[in-house]
């Protein structure tokens, strides 16, 4: 019996000592894994404790600067509304007549440019116009103040044909005493032997 248990002992022993060697040894050391870093704080915001101010206020319109009205070009002025001057200047609405030497008739032309001034006459019935008889330079006064007379009448007649009033053109005879070209010549005579319609009143 006694043999028996120390066999037993024997046969143990060796397990005994491998466990508790077993038991000695030290495991290695389980590293631990390192936390996330803290989340980055959110910016802080300041609030202000009072409103923001108001925007300033926007400054007042200037005033509209005064525009003169626009200045009318007598160009474009109706010729009523024109000095009488002008209405008698050289761009004058109403042209002369032209005669042939020591003739008071008048030509298709003479006709044309009468029925043009009868029209401007009708569009303006206030007018009072002088017809003025002109010559040349050749002859002597006293047959050019006659034959002048005699061309500022057929103009004035003619005039008259066409339903302008009589009491709305005058005459006069000025003969050879202003001619309107001072040469020499047949231009120069042509030029002169004329009916002239001056603007008297409108």
């Amino acid at each position: 019996m006694a043999f028996s248990t120390h066999r037993l002992l024997s046969s143990a022993l060796p397990v005994i000592v491998v466990v508790a060697l077993s038991a000695c040894v030290k495991k290695p050391p389980v590293l631990a894994t390192p936390p996330p870093p803290p989340p980055a704080a959110a910016p802080t915001v300041t609030t202000a404790s009072t409103t923001p101010p108001p925007p300033p206020a926007r400054p007042p319109e200037p005033p509209p600067i005064p525009t003169e009205p626009p200045v009318r070009s007598n160009a474009l002025l109706p010729w009523n509304d024109r000095p009488i001057e002008e209405v008698n200047g050289p761009n004058s609405p109403l042209k002369p007549v032209f005669f042939a030497y020591d003739s008071d008739e008048l030509d298709d032309a003479a006709k044309k440019i009468l029925a043009v001034n009868a029209d401007v006459l009708k569009q303006y019935p206030t007018w009072v116009i002088t017809v003025e008889g002109h010559t040349d330079e050749r002859g002597t006064a006293e047959y050019n103040l006659a034959l002048g007379d005699r061309r500022a009448l057929t103009a004035r007649n003619y005039l008259i044909s066409l339903g302008i009033a009589a009491d709305r053109l005058r005459t006069v005879s000025y003969g050879k005493e202003f001619p309107f070209d001072a040469e020499h010549s047949e231009g120069a005579w042509h030029q002169n032997r004329r009916a002239h319609f001056m603007l008297t009143s409108k």
